[in-house]
């Protein structure tokens, strides 16, 4: 229970997601497909797409360590491997009860799930307008969340997975875990494509509502 729970990320990329957050803070409101297409802009959208997903990133990571000083964790970086490759780690001290730890390893799919379901709330139509910064935060919360389902079905990664730590707290498979992270994140997607769905809309609600109250056990 008392395992140190974390985030792999490289430096690298953490610099390079920092580095988009001045763009992501100054975009303007999406405009509609129905406008003209500016010369050249194709390359402006992408970048606004990847800074979208750099955004999500810092704010998944933000959400963990939010809640490590909430709990006065000590969050700290800590150098692991995931295989041969370097990566880092965001540890916190060890003895946190099994619910705080359960909290701490789920912030980060709280905060992507909490952002999606804004977006596709507030732009049920997303999929038609030009929102490249809004459809890069969404694509990367839905990629994201089914990585890490994918790799906790394996029971594979580095032992500081968030689903590991999530599946320890609390007392059940991995593999669970998993199928819980992958439902909202797969429920979004069809949204996406078909906003007019209403049992999508509530099915999603009801997933990532579902896994919040697993705090309670």
């Amino acid at each position: 229970m008392g395992a140190a729970l974390g985030r792999w990320r490289a430096r690298l990329g953490l610099a390079i997601c920092l580095s988009f957050l001045p763009i992501a803070a100054g975009a303007q409101p999406p405009a509609t497909d129905s406008q003209p297409e500016p010369e050249g802009n194709a390359a402006v959208e992408t970048v606004k797409f990847l800074a979208g997903g750099a955004l999500a990133f810092v704010t998944h990571e933000g959400g963990h360590l939010v809640l490590d000083a909430a709990f006065d964790g000590h969050a700290r970086l800590e150098s692991i491997h995931f295989g041969p490759v370097p990566f880092f780690a965001i540890t916190h001290r060890p003895d946190l009860s099994p619910r705080r730890e359960f909290m701490v390893s789920s912030a980060g799919f709280w905060t992507q799930e909490a952002t999606s379901e804004w977006l596709l709330t507030t732009h049920p139509d997303l999929r038609h307008e030009r929102a490249a910064l809004a459809k890069g935060v969404l694509a990367f919360n839905v990629l994201t969340s089914v990585g890490y389902g994918l790799v906790a079905f394996a029971e594979a990664g580095p032992f500081e997975r968030d689903t590991r730590g999530m599946a320890s707290a609390i007392g059940v498979n991995e593999r669970t875990i998993g199928a819980m992270v992958i439902a909202p994140a797969v429920f979004d997607a069809y949204r996406y494509f078909r906003p007019r769905e209403r049992w999508a809309v509530w099915a999603s609600r009801a997933a990532k509502a579902g896994r919040v109250l697993l705090v309670l056990k």
